[in-house]
């Protein structure tokens, strides 16, 4: 659908039928495409499109016109790290272009450039995920480090804990502006909470050479998170976690036979959280991360859930509005690797082209296509 939108054939997207279908005006480019994409498709007929719409229009679905498609940048250090990221594995399986961006694109303010900007594994507290006590001596682990203090002395910040607060405000403001925000595992949490310590010392002395503020729970100021509130930091670098938003611990005594449910929305009233949890099934796999979900009573009262785990206070997939812009935020790693190891290699996804949850992560780049139809009054 991405790539039909680049050649500017503009796309239906019938909410809720189907699991989320698209339809097209047929050309033998758009037939073409499907099978080179192995896309299952039907032709129909005028009569049986116009019986189509009867069924949306009288059902809890929509037509949702795709037109533009979004211009997409995914944050990417320019070091190679030893993990995979699930949303560009599924931009390239799905050959979607986009563009990388890193510290120093976004500080000097490229960001303005993209529709669509998205965040994986990334701490931005300048805690380098809390890995110095298990990788600490590794090359991969020194290179990180090394190399983002150097950005941060090259952009004149004093380290990096300061730098990437920075480049969360730059991050928060483009959302606040129009962009918008799809981040998973570790990102949406270490934001919010490098934006709530503005000015205040989160982190242990192995990442920036001094003791952390022992009052700093007490300072956090959360009206500047986009998501979270009332959190709690762990700031001794043998704490393996960031804050109390994480729920790996409920996820991994849960165990790989568990799952999320995603919620049934409005779609001609609430079409935006509609587009974002099309799918074929309703409860997906359960997949662990850094960050696996979100406690939701840390959530912010504006915050949507898109998707939990039933008879828990877990939140797996989320979104909301932040001034001009949206930002969606989902747990976990890897929909198709239940507990990604580092060094692991990268999920193959031609096993699983019918994926339940990178169904959900490609959901997200069509969303700034969308122009809703505007109610009848």
């Amino acid at each position: 659908m991405y790539n039909l939108l680049l050649k500017g054939i503009n796309v239906e997207w019938l909410l809720y039928y189907r699991g989320g279908s698209f339809l097209i005006d047929a050309s033998e480019e758009v037939k073409k495409m499907c099978i080179d994409f192995g896309v299952t498709f039907e032709m129909i007929s005028d009569l049986e499109t116009a019986i189509l719409y009867d069924k949306i229009e009288k059902n809890n679905m929509n037509r949702i016109i795709l037109e533009t498609a979004p211009k997409l940048a995914v944050y990417i250090p320019p070091y190679a790290e030893p993990w995979d990221d699930a949303v560009t594995l599924a931009l390239e399986y799905a050959k979607v272009p986009y563009s990388r961006i890193y510290d120093e694109e976004i500080i000097k303010g490229e960001l303005k450039n993209y529709d669509w900007l998205h965040m994986h594994h990334e701490d931005f507290t300048g805690q380098y995920s809390k890995f110095y006590p298990a990788y600490g001596n590794t090359e991969w682990y020194r290179e990180m480090v090394e190399t983002d203090r150097k950005i941060a002395r090259r952009l004149g910040f004093r380290n990096t804990q300061e730098l990437k607060r920075e480049v969360a405000v730059r991050i928060r403001e483009f959302v606040r502006n129009g962009g918008f925000l799809f981040s998973m595992c570790l990102a949406p949490t270490t934001m919010d909470i490098a934006l709530a310590a503005k000015d205040v010392d989160i982190c242990d002395t192995p990442y920036d050479s001094s003791p952390p503020d022992l009052d700093a729970n007490n300072k956090l100021d959360y009206k500047e998170c986009i998501a979270f509130e009332n959190f709690k930091v762990y700031t001794s670098y043998l704490v393996n976690e960031h804050s109390d938003i994480d729920v790996s611990d409920e996820a991994i005594l849960r165990g790989p036979e568990s799952y999320f449910t995603l919620f049934e929305f409005s779609a001609k009233y609430d079409p935006v959280p509609s587009m974002l949890v099309q799918n074929h099934v309703n409860a997906v796999k359960e997949f662990l991360g850094r960050d696996t979900g979100f406690r939701k009573n840390l959530l912010k009262p504006r915050v949507v859930i898109l998707g939990e785990v039933n008879g828990t206070d877990e939140v797996k997939y989320i979104y909301g509005s932040f001034g001009k812009g949206f930002f969606t935020y989902l747990g976990g790693h890897d929909p198709e690797d239940y507990q990604h190891f580092i060094g692991d290699p990268p999920t193959d996804l031609s096993k699983y082209p019918n994926s339940p949850g990178y169904r959900l992560i490609l959901n997200n780049i069509l969303f700034p296509a969308s122009q809703p139809r505007k109610l009848k009054t």
